[in-house]
């Protein structure tokens, strides 16, 4: 699969780790660093991979990109399939490949958990090396 959606850029930072909490720990992009194609970025749930800081290495990804903080900037996170490591202070680049859903606010950590991994699995059949 090569269409691309869009790419944006940035260093890792911590996070609140809800994600981590759920068993899908995510990148957090600071809103600080981020650089795009300048296009307004949708919110919404996507597949697509991550490029590490060697420019070497490729992760398939569930990227995220949420609501808008006070100065406009969105919130832009990924789960990186099958990585384990640190990512903290490095830059990473997201590259949405193909759309998977809305973004949406669940009432309950539990059904966030349950759609995530609905999410990945989607992710995993639709974003190929």
């Amino acid at each position: 699969m090569k269409q691309m959606l869009f790419t944006v850029c940035g260093r890792v930072i911590r996070g609140t780790h809800i994600g981590r909490r759920l068993g899908f720990p995510t990148a957090n992009l600071d809103r600080k660093t981020q650089c795009t194609d300048k296009r307004r970025l949708p919110h919404g749930i996507y597949g697509g991979v991550v490029t590490l800081p060697d420019g070497k290495k490729t992760y398939r990804a569930g990227i995220v990109i949420g609501p808008l903080d006070k100065k406009g900037l969105p919130k832009i996170e990924a789960h990186l399939l099958n990585f384990s490591g640190n990512l903290y202070g490095k830059k990473l680049c997201l590259t949405a490949m193909r759309y998977v859903r809305a973004f949406k606010v669940f009432k309950s950590e539990e059904a966030l958990k349950k759609q995530i991994a609905k999410d990945l699995a989607n992710v995993r059949a639709i974003i190929t090396r």
